[in-house]
């Protein structure tokens, strides 16, 4: 979608990503490897009482399903400018996210260029907010002519 096409207040809807056990230890070891993202005896004495997701996780695995579903950046996607995440809540092993991602602000730049800012919330199958993230990215402009730029 070119910049134009973004409209504040717009939302997409996240379809369901289960969160297995396997794919946190397996995200962990390569990312985020804490104690309470590996080591299963570990993680049943903290106050969580079990593995809970890394936050970037939670949040990479619901932008994973965004993609795969909408794309709502296409080919226009420039470029990233900024991200921020937080984790009001724990992603246990087992639970199952769905999202939404909506537009917040959309501020042209100059003649090929525009940035949106967009939230990520993602949510477990009880509906509580498990991430929040925010980002700002660079989408193209549609030329005068109507063509990309």
């Amino acid at each position: 979608m070119f910049f134009e096409e973004f409209e504040v207040g717009r939302v997409w809807l996240i379809p369901e990503v289960h969160m297995s056990k396997e794919a946190i230890l397996e995200f962990a070891e390569k990312y985020d490897p804490l104690p309470i993202h590996t080591d299963e005896k570990y993680a049943e004495g903290t106050r969580f009482g079990g593995l809970i997701a890394s936050g970037p996780h939670s949040f990479m695995a619901l932008w994973t399903q965004l993609v795969r579903t909408h794309n709502p950046l296409g080919d226009e996607l420039v470029a990233g400018a900024s991200n921020h995440m937080a984790w009001p809540a724990p992603t246990h092993a087992g639970d199952t996210l769905h999202g939404e991602l909506e537009v917040l602000q959309a501020t042209a730049k100059n003649d090929y260029n525009g940035v949106i800012k967009v939230e990520l919330r993602g949510y477990n199958q009880h509906d509580e907010l498990v991430v929040k993230g925010g980002a700002e990215i660079y989408m193209k402009r549609k030329s005068p002519l109507g063509k990309g730029c």
